[in-house]
């Protein structure tokens, strides 16, 4: 088991890493949208900040030696559902088919008052 860490994603904040890489599977931390140079959450709509949240994911996936076209499942949490449609027009621009297994909850909060967060399984 090897942790992966890249200063072009925002670091932990707690007692867990960036990512774990077991064998061939990465498993990717939930990602919030913080911008890595200022570690504070990017101010704005949900479309500025789920880009914001996969650059992070993407980051990390670059670092254990993949990229988004290796992420086989994510998870996405959104404050509010409303947001979905905007959101998949976005995750589907970082993605290509066939595309990752998904599923979306909608959550009450989500830490830093962020609008999204985004965790994900790659397999190299």
């Amino acid at each position: 088991m090897k942790a992966i860490r890249t200063d072009s994603s925002p670091g932990a904040v707690g007692p867990y890493s960036q990512a774990i890489k077991r064998g061939k599977i990465v498993f990717i931390s939930g990602q919030l949208p913080v911008d890595p140079t200022t570690g504070k959450i990017v101010k704005g709509s949900i479309e500025e900040q789920t880009v914001r949240t996969l650059e992070n994911i993407e980051g990390i996936a670059e670092a254990a030696g993949g990229g988004m076209s290796d992420i086989v499942r994510t998870t996405v949490y959104l404050v509010n559902i409303d947001d979905f449609v905007i959101m998949n027009a976005i995750y589907s621009s970082y993605f290509n088919e066939p595309y990752p297994a998904r599923s979306c909850i909608e959550a009450s909060r989500l830490p830093k008052g962020a609008l999204v967060e985004i965790d994900a399984i790659m397999h190299l």
